[in-house]
């Protein structure tokens, strides 16, 4: 697991490429598949690029303290600390419970000989052509990745969450 050092630094400089066009759904599970570009440090014009997908379950209504129980399925614990990090910038996360069971699946590894621009123009084009409505493309740090997920998918929670909460209005679950 990253030092804290590392942590930080995964946190700053971990941006979206290519955001998904879906957001997280209200009454069932999700899956984003995920290209994380992460240029290697003891290698010039080396690019590793891991592909994988990440499965939130349904949000859930809950109480205050309803981070106290996420379970994470593949992720070392301390990468809870993405949540202590948007909690101390004041984000309010405590409203619905993205129920977080994560699961990591299987992830593939790929080297490629190219600039990090170069990487990321391809694997934006074929985004493009693909419009896989599901795919986000992470520019993260090779040896704190997993944190980029979690960053990631922490901010599809503050993205989906009005939606959610329309969802759950409309259908009278929430005042």
């Amino acid at each position: 697991m990253p030092s804290q050092d590392d942590f930080e630094y995964a946190m700053e400089t971990t941006r979206m490429v290519h955001e998904p066009d879906r957001r997280i759904d209200t009454f069932g599970t999700t899956k984003f598949e995920f290209e994380i570009l992460s240029e290697l440090m003891d290698s010039v014009g080396v690019v590793k690029v891991r592909r994988g997908q990440v499965e939130a379950q349904k949000p859930v209504l809950i109480k205050p303290q309803g981070f106290n129980d996420i379970e994470l399925e593949g992720f070392d614990p301390k990468v809870l600390q993405v949540i202590e990090h948007y909690r101390e910038k004041g984000v309010d996360l405590n409203f619905l419970q993205y129920g977080f069971h994560f699961k990591r699946s299987d992830v593939s590894e790929e080297l490629v000989h190219d600039s990090i621009e170069s990487v990321k123009d391809k694997a934006l084009a074929e985004a493009r052509r693909t419009g896989n409505p599901s795919l986000a493309i992470i520019e993260g740090v090779d040896s704190s990745w997993e944190v980029s997920i979690m960053k990631f998918t922490l901010e599809m929670i503050m993205k989906s969450s009005e939606i959610n909460q329309f969802d759950f209005k409309r259908r009278g679950l929430l005042e």
